[in-house]
């Protein structure tokens, strides 16, 4: 085995993929605009409505997002000189529907071209896309840094005597503070500071994220011996083998790849070696790296500059303006649940561990297990106290049964029915399409729609992370423009081979699941304005509800045995097999929780205190941890999703979503499974609030209309079949 680093020194402050605001690759594409385009999306089949896949190619992505763009800030221009003008415009009128129907269409180009470097990146390679990505979503900002459009809804909304609806409102509200939060109240020094805080923000963003993503491909690690390899999954050893076609032969090697890190701790059996796949995993770009690879200087950096625009804009920290976008409402709202989950999950997290400590050292460990040990014990554990073998409970989830499973329940819950269609350009012979349609209704017309495109291709697809699976919003819901939602699933399953149907995990059923439930929201949405249906307008730690609450439902029996079939004999899953899925997450829970709630409190403090990063970490690890900080930890240094990404100040979200789901879901485990007529009738009322308002609506009114009080954090310790270990004790 040897251990060798690859590639030359890059310029490390190139552009953020998907992150930075200006580019200069679109403007050298510009001229390709074309005066000869149609008036309406020329990617798009005027007598069907549908993306015209089969003949899109990159030059007409290019060229219609150009020309919107153009149209769009040019249309934007056009209200600001129509409200100059008159003395009171109907601002839904004159303005909001305008911009409706200026961002839908401009919307839809963004969408497909997202769909097609998510589906096939040989006719979206990322290097065009970015270009794309980046025209649209600069123009669509112009109209939330308006000063005249931000003034007049201000005015409009504040305005006692406004008789509108509730999504008027709400979309009223959206405006004024998209507006407040890009500094259009501030005078014109502090206005500049401010826009000056914010170029200094996306280049050091930028400069992290490359920084990062150049320290973690150069890692890599041959493995020669067999031995090694010899109980991974064949499917994770085609991805890492020299050989493809050859996955059991070897070399093989490992990279730093999220997708790559996660399984290989987990079935690796030298533990010399995942020491050392787990430390270069956690120095990545730390001070113990090379110089032009750290990222400690722009993460500070990014958070000074947050925090510095957030008190501009008169808040204490940029956690507290983070606040003004999330369901939770306040810093003390989220610690008091994160800490009411911490006083379950610390003490769990310590009974599992002597467990597991227990199992290792019956099973010949000798020493003290380390954070690089318990992905690997964890998983011998699972195996055997939960007779849980994924290659073995592979066989019982085909796609196909899988996907029959999810659309029934699905059909059973929400009162539709989902129709495959033929007749539909797609971008691959793999994808399908399908339409939504009102059970309860006329099936003349459908309500939405939705393309399936399930298989990993290598050479085609992006793969992020293990569990990698999208949805691409491609059109939205609009009244305005007479427009319906329309959706694609993206997925990295493993193909049909051999005469086998696509034979799924179990997490890639859960991934499947989620990305369902999130296509749900917005494709059942009923609001008028594209700008707060759907997922648009959601708060934050709202956004990810749908999703998990549908991954609930395969922790019920009866969804396991209508989707665990085995693809040859058609033997339905045995029972305890079925019982051992719906305890497994109930494993390590409390680990896992810990971890979670670790990354949700560092993510917070990094963006409310001015100490110095390590500092944090270090204060506030064994609050969380029972094992102790490995001495050169640099996790912080990799936090890609808070300083990089879109989550800073925001992480706790992805727990906050998940509580939220659990207690949605608890009012279902409360009526009798078997009783149809009230999950249907449970169903009706979540399709009518979480599925149909989107935006429209506070998410905490939206949870009060279906629960009828306010969440609670019990639901999701019970999910996780979390107990407190002291407590019980005492009694």
């Amino acid at each position: 085995m040897a251990v060798s680093f690859c590639g030359k020194r890059i310029i490390l402050t190139r552009t953020s993929l998907l992150k930075t605001p200006k580019r200069n690759g679109y403007i050298v594409l510009l001229p390709e605009i074309g005066d000869d385009l149609p008036d309406k999306n020329p990617l798009v089949k005027e007598e069907t409505g549908f993306p015209e896949f089969n003949s899109l190619s990159i030059e007409k992505c290019i060229a219609a997002i150009s020309k919107q763009s153009i149209e769009f800030e040019e249309g934007v221009k056009k209200i600001e000189a129509s409200i100059q003008k008159k003395e009171n415009p109907d601002v839904f009128k004159e303005v909001l529907n305008p911009l409706e129907e200026l961002g839908v269409s401009l919307d839809t180009t963004w969408g497909i071209a997202k769909t097609l470097y998510f589906g096939n990146q040989s006719l979206m390679p990322t290097k065009c896309y970015l270009g794309i990505h980046d025209r649209a979503r600069n123009a669509r900002a112009v109209k939330f840094n308006s000063k005249s459009i931000f003034h007049l809804c201000k005015s409009v909304r504040d305005n006692p005597d406004l008789k509108c609806t509730e999504e008027q409102r709400r979309l009223l509200s959206k405006f004024v503070l998209e507006g407040k939060l890009n500094g259009l109240e501030l005078e014109k020094n502090p206005f500049d500071r401010f826009r000056n805080d914010g170029k200094v923000l996306n280049e050091k963003r930028s400069q992290f994220k490359a920084r990062l993503e150049f320290a973690t491909k150069q890692f890599k690690h041959k493995i020669i011996d067999p031995n090694t390899m010899k109980d991974f999954p064949e499917d994770f050893l085609r991805i890492i083998a020299v050989d493809p076609m050859q996955p059991q032969r070897g070399p093989w090697v490992v990279t730093l790849q999220p997708h790559i890190v996660t399984p290989f701790l987990e079935y690796c059996p030298d533990r010399e070696l995942r020491w050392k796949v787990w430390q270069e995993n956690n120095l990545r770009s730390s001070l113990a790296n090379d110089k032009l690879l750290q990222t400690s200087t722009p993460l500070e950096e990014i958070r000074y500059r947050r925090n510095d625009r957030a008190k501009l804009l008169g808040y204490k920290s940029y956690v507290h303006l983070s606040m003004e976008t999330k369901m939770a409402g306040s810093l003390e709202t989220v610690y008091n649940v994160l800490d009411t989950l911490l006083e379950t999950a610390r003490p769990s997290q310590e009974e599992e561990l002597n467990n597991l400590t227990k199992f290792a050292k019956e099973r010949g460990f000798d020493g003290t297990l380390q954070h690089w040990d318990v992905p690997y014990w964890a998983r011998k554990q699972r195996r055997t106290v939960y007779n849980y073998n994924e290659e073995v409970l592979k066989e019982y989830f085909s796609l196909p049964k899988v996907l029959d499973g999810l659309f029934r329940l699905s059909e059973r819950l929400f009162g539709i029915k989902i129709v495959e269609e033929r007749k539909v350009d797609v971008w691959h012979k793999d994808v399908r399409f399908f339409d939504i349609f009102d059970a309860s209704g006329p099936n003349s017309e459908p309500l939405a729609s939705f393309y399936l495109d399930p298989y990993a291709r290598s050479d085609q697809k992006i793969r992020i992370d293990q569990d990698s699976g999208w949805m691409v919003g491609v059109r939205p819901k609009s009244t305005i423009t007479d427009s319906k939602p329309l959706a694609a699933l993206i997925f990295n399953f493993q193909s049909p081979i051999y005469g086998k149907p696509s034979l799924l995990t179990f997490r890639d059923v859960q991934v499947l699941f989620k990305r369902f439930g999130h296509a749900l929201q917005h494709l059942l949405t009923v609001t008028n304005y594209s700008e707060v249906s759907g997922l648009s307008n959601i708060e934050w730690d709202a956004a990810e509800i749908s999703s998990h609450f549908m991954a609930n439902w395969l922790f019920e029996p009866s969804t396991i045995q209508q989707i665990g079939e085995h693809y040859d004999t058609g033997e339905t899953l045995p029972e305890e097999n079925i019982e051992s899925l719906r305890l497994i997450r109930s494993h390590m829970a409390g680990y896992n929780l810990c971890r979670e709630l670790y990354l949700s409190r560092l993510d917070l403090e990094l963006h409310d205190s001015e100490d110095f990063w390590m500092d944090i970490s270090t204060r506030i690890w064994n609050r969380y941890f029972v094992l102790p900080r490995e001495k050169r930890d640099s996790h912080v240094c990799s936090f890609e999703a808070i300083f990089s990404d879109e989550w800073g100040a925001a992480y706790y979200s992805h727990i906050w979503s998940e509580m939220i789901a659990a207690d949605i879901y608890s009012a279902f485990q409360e009526i009798p499974v078997e009783d149809q007529n009230q999950v249907r009738e449970i169903g009706k009322r979540y399709r009518d609030t979480f599925l149909a308002l989107g935006g429209s609506c506070s998410p905490n009114e939206v949870f009060r209309r279906f629960r009828g009080r306010d969440p609670s954090p019990k639901a999701l310790l019970k999910n996780l079949g979390l107990k407190n270990v002291k407590q019980e004790k005492i009694n």
